[in-house]
């Protein structure tokens, strides 16, 4: 199977410093991937290399065989990649309906594709909330409000930085149960994320980033026979 999105050994910098070396990594139609890593050692930031919000020095992203290297993020938008940023980023003085539908598309003419009222399904207390301003909800209903955002724009690949925190822990068995979902149903996924049991139960594929390089990957089989390795790069 052809990757739906491939990382060529990717370098980017802030600056003079230089924080990613080399980073290759492969996501597959349907696939759920995680990077693990301690906080500063590079996810986030091939997460905006992916998304066209730093430029890499060298090597290649792709996108279904489209090369989208160095291209401007609505670009990347366009091409099928929703994200879910670190932070949220909502829109705090819209109500809930006016972040979800304000950038709402169907431009890839998915045959189901995500609407109002299945992300509703999908987050009943967004429809509580619909009438609420983005400003005057907790975290976990941001987080919500996120991802339906995210998935209204159709994407074929979901990336979700920090899926699940600083959330209560009954707030992130939703999240995950979102996600289980979202799976289920086919979106391939890249999900960053500390708690490291619901990403071995979810994901197929694992990338272990230390100091702007993989230093591992594998599969949860492999992962979970190998503890040493989460508790020298994840502190786990």
């Amino acid at each position: 199977m052809k990757p739906l999105l491939e990382l060529e050994q990717v370098e980017c910098c802030y600056g003079a410093s230089q924080v990613l070396f080399g980073v290759s990594l492969v996501v597959k139609a349907g696939e759920c991937v995680t990077l693990i890593g301690r906080n500063g050692m590079g996810k986030s930031t091939i997460v905006k290399a992916i998304m066209g919000l730093l430029a890499p020095s060298s090597g290649a992203v792709r996108m279904s065989g489209k090369d989208l290297t160095g291209h401007p993020a609505y670009r990347v938008a366009q091409a099928g990649i929703g994200l879910v940023p670190e932070g949220r980023h909502i829109f705090p003085n819209l109500t809930v309906r006016e972040n979800l539908v304000a950038t709402a598309s169907n431009r890839r003419n998915a045959l189901s594709p995500w609407t109002l009222d299945k992300v509703y399904q999908m987050f009943p207390r967004l429809k509580e909330r619909e009438r609420n301003l983005g400003a005057n909800l907790s975290g976990g209903e941001q987080q919500m409000l996120a991802i339906g955002r995210a998935l209204l724009t159709n994407p074929t690949l979901l990336i979700l930085d920090e899926a699940t925190e600083g959330l209560a822990p009954l707030v992130r068995g939703e999240i995950w149960q979102a996600l289980d979902r979202l799976k289920a149903a086919g979106l391939a996924l890249i999900v960053i994320d500390k708690n490291i049991g619901p990403l071995l139960r979810l994901a197929q594929q694992h990338y272990i980033i230390e100091k702007g390089r993989v230093v591992w990957s594998g599969n949860s089989d492999s992962l979970r026979s190998q503890p040493q390795l989460l508790q020298q790069y994840a502190g786990v």
